[in-house]
């Protein structure tokens, strides 16, 4: 055993592909990278870096010498000039260079986007992935009636496959925002110490036209199109409270899914996969938890609560830098990601192997159809002659005393005995029970969800079908 503090979302919940993303390595590879573009720039724009300097900075691009830079740290007391000084040893040609004009978010903030956007871009795989299991459930079980519920009440039928657009609709809007903040994707650029590019402008003699491609061009060997127009120090803090509000919307979508799975399998209906040698609990053997349902639910508030974070801290900046964000967003942003990434595996996995227990369902529909069908009931009476005001009446009673023989007496609803025995109706059993079938009370129900899954959902599997993964391994 250990005997210090690691993350579960670490060591037990998300993914290696994600963690990598977050890792030190990832991390001060990018900050040299980014110092790599900007001595490039600077050549090509005319300031004296030359090629060997280059070529020395690339060589030592990924061979990171944490114990100079760790013992550097000490002393000076700043992360950013401690890995300058730790490239430098590598480099000594291009010491005098390395990170020439730039400030310590030159590094820090365009890596913190880049990692972001290359972690958008795992969750969106995921997502695509979480969506493909669903949209295979969905008309599977299109067809299949089954109670509705409002207020977690009885209601009108839908059909299993139905409910499950309604899943996968939530999930659609995640991708849109996801799509979107990509779409705009922007990086810092080379701003300098208050945004205002003063040390560039000193190093090009005033020629602010060479300051500007400088920015740009330093975006377009990082991978990017465009960089923020205008900026203090940092890139705006809104950024991260608009990338951890879209994880959030997933995390809701989430949490509603996995709440709907852990009433369906209280009510048996349908229950999440269930390994063969899976316990449900230490001390009752015959129980069968919906754990992985209520490890979403609980790693999706998680998420949830952690995008608050970066939304107050957009809120506190001062004026064009403080350092009250820094150690905050070192914690919220990669946990809230890793949180994320650990809810879409548990999401697909549930997804795919959903159970469905049409019996069950079916023993549902007929205690509760009576009740529904008595409007159509009552319509077939009336064009059998009957008086529509008299024969209401007499199905509101039949109908308190049907449901007081279920409540009060654990009987069986029933109300069409009730009805069959009353003359006043004139139908027999037979005929009451021919209205009560249940793929007549489901409306539009199967064919919106073809609708929707072949003319909407479909095309979007197929557009990503290159970026498609199987699941990933979880820990139960």
């Amino acid at each position: 055993m250990r005997n210090t503090y690691e993350s579960p979302l670490s060591s037990r919940y998300a993914s290696a592909a994600m963690q990598e993303i977050f890792s030190p390595d990832k991390k001060f590879r990018t900050w040299r990278k980014l110092w790599i573009a900007l001595a490039e720039t600077e050549k090509a724009l005319g300031l004296p870096v030359t090629d060997e300097q280059i070529a020395e900075m690339k060589a030592a691009a990924d061979d990171i010498n944490y114990d100079v830079a760790q013992e550097q740290e000490k002393k000076v007391r700043h992360d950013v000039m401690a890995h300058v000084h730790a490239f430098g040893v590598q480099c000594p040609t291009a010491r005098p260079i390395i990170h020439l004009g730039a400030t310590s978010c030159y590094v820090g903030d365009n890596t913190d986007i880049i990692l972001m956007h290359d972690a958008l871009r795992v969750i969106r795989k995921k997502l695509i992935g979480t969506i493909q299991a669903l949209a295979k459930f969905a008309m599977e079980y299109k067809d299949v009636p089954t109670l509705g519920f409002t207020h977690f009440q009885p209601a009108q039928l839908t059909t299993v496959g139905k409910r499950a657009t309604l899943w996968i609709q939530d999930l659609l809007l995640d991708l849109e925002a996801v799509d979107e903040q990509l779409a705009k994707a922007k990086l810092l650029g080379s701003k300098g110490t208050t945004g205002t590019q003063a040390s560039f402008l000193e190093l090009f003699d005033g020629d602010y036209e060479k300051v500007k491609k400088l920015d740009q061009m330093i975006a377009e060997k990082m991978g990017y199109e465009n960089v923020f127009a205008v900026s203090g120090q940092t890139y705006p803090r809104k950024l991260d409270s608009q990338i951890l509000s879209v994880l959030s919307g997933i995390a809701q979508s989430a949490s509603k899914f996995s709440h709907d799975i852990r009433l369906l399998q209280h009510l048996k209906e349908v229950e999440e996969p269930f390994e063969k040698n899976q316990i449900g609990s230490s001390a009752m053997a015959y129980k069968r938890n919906p754990m992985r349902s209520e490890r979403i639910s609980s790693l999706a508030r998680y998420c949830i609560a952690t995008a608050q974070n970066p939304a107050m801290t957009a809120a506190t900046q001062w004026f064009e830098r403080t350092l009250d964000d820094s150690a905050n967003k070192r914690l919220a942003v990669p946990e809230c990601f890793l949180a994320i990434d650990a809810v879409l595996m548990l999401y697909r996995n549930v997804a795919e192997g959903l159970v469905v227990y049409p019996k069950i369902i079916e023993q549902h529909i007929r205690r509760e159809l009576p009740f529904m069908a008595t409007e159509n009931i009552l319509m077939d009476a009336v064009k059998r002659g009957g008086d529509r005001q008299t024969l209401h009446e007499r199905i509101r009673v039949h109908s308190m005393e049907a449901a007081r023989v279920v409540k009060m007496e654990g009987g069986e609803n029933d109300l069409l005995s009730r009805i069959a025995e009353d003359e006043a109706f004139g139908m027999s059993h037979a005929e009451l029970s021919a209205i009560l079938n249940p793929a007549d009370y489901v409306g539009c129900a199967p064919r919106q969800t073809a609708d929707f899954i072949q003319e909407i959902v479909q095309p979007i599997i197929d557009e990503n079908k290159a970026y498609l993964e199987k699941g990933e391994e979880i820990t139960v």
